[in-house]
């Protein structure tokens, strides 16, 4: 991104050049790259102000069509008002030359990939895999809340086509998720076990990520274990303001119960999904969205199954790094489900009814 803005730059014209866009005032604050010594002097070289006529001759530029971008953008700095009020009325100072918006400087490349550091010494080969693997899971992970809460606050404005929509990114996700443990399973036993010791008390048990998916789905009801999870405080946070935040399975109850359902109790929300699926033409909206919940479920169902069998080929029936009961505990996560009522008018559907 742009550096050595200095402190408190603002963004003089709106141009989508560069990284030079309209953030307004005090943007380097907000960036992060104030100059560190506080003296508000440029470390790039400072261009000459532009004639009188130049902001015309930029706007009328901007529109027209051309797929050149210039190799450097414009910021202007404020006079002296440090972050967010410029001295003066907004006065604006000499402009500073950025550099030009990369592929590279977009998604932070030289960042990203020296986030992978080995533990092993020397570095066996085999842990670089292991690291990369874990760091993408919780990328999709990161992505996959993104979705669901977007399908949470669809749901509150009743918006079924976009509920719809969000849950196709969050099943071609789940697929993927599922596929990686191939690339994992090219890991033996042994190249495994060569590092593994140096991974203690580490444990997948402490992605505070996955742990937000569950609840936010409806997995809930024993959180006593989270005082034993070694989580910072901005994921201890989150994970009680999941807690604390209706999950996706009251949403979906609000929207039936906002469309004449009784989902007041247990065997009610069964009688409504039943009464759905058998007259599909007159709900038809909510029988699709039903068919995405259930998708969504089966799909983490997968995912856990497949992940125990991969955990099982890799440490048999060892502890967990973390302490855990390792495959015992994992295999104890199998049958649970976010949609229990939903899996459960299966068993109904096609019998005919008594009286």
């Amino acid at each position: 991104m742009a550096v050595a803005l200095g402190r408190g730059v603002g963004v003089a014209e709106a141009r989508p050049v560069g990284v030079a866009v309209a953030l307004g005032v005090g943007v380097g604050c907000a960036l992060g790259v104030l100059d560190p010594g506080g003296s508000g002097a440029p470390e790039v070289p400072v261009v000459p102000p532009p004639p009188p006529h130049a902001h015309a001759s930029a706007t009328k530029a901007n529109h027209a069509p051309s797929r050149t971008k210039p190799r450097i953008s414009v910021r202007y700095r404020h006079q002296g008002g440090g972050c967010g009020v410029p001295a003066g009325g907004g006065a604006e100072g000499p402009p500073v030359a950025t550099e030009q918006l990369t592929y590279g400087s977009y998604l932070r490349i030289a960042e990203l990939l020296d986030l992978q550091h080995p533990l092993s010494d020397p570095p066996h080969h085999d842990e670089l895999l292991f690291i990369a693997i874990h760091q993408v899971y919780e990328l999709w992970f990161k992505q996959m809340l993104h979705e669901l809460d977007a399908a949470v606050a669809f749901l509150n404005g009743d918006d079924l086509l976009r509920v719809g929509k969000a849950f196709r990114r969050i099943h071609a996700i789940q697929q993927i998720l599922v596929s990686q443990v191939d690339v994992l399973e090219t890991m033996t036993p042994q190249d495994f076990n060569a590092f593994r010791d140096g991974l203690n008390p580490a444990s997948g048990f402490q992605s505070a990520q996955f742990r937000e998916i569950e609840f936010l789905g409806g997995v809930r009801g024993n959180e006593d274990y989270l005082r034993h999870l070694d989580l910072t405080g901005p994921e201890r946070e989150r994970l009680e303001r999941r807690l604390r935040e209706p999950t996706l399975y009251d949403a979906l109850k609000a929207v039936l119960r906002r469309n004449g359902f009784d989902v007041s109790s247990h065997d009610a929300l069964v009688a409504t999904f039943r009464s759905i699926y058998q007259d599909d033409a007159s709900h038809y909206a909510l029988y699709l969205l039903l068919e995405d919940l259930i998708d969504f479920d089966e799909k983490f169902a997968l995912w856990r199954s497949r992940h125990v069998l991969m955990v099982e080929r890799m440490i048999g029936m060892k502890p967990g790094t973390g302490g855990s009961l390792g495959v015992g505990y994992l295999q104890t996560t199998l049958s649970r489900r976010f949609f229990p009522e939903l899996w459960e008018v299966r068993t109904v559907l096609g019998q005919t009814v008594q009286p």
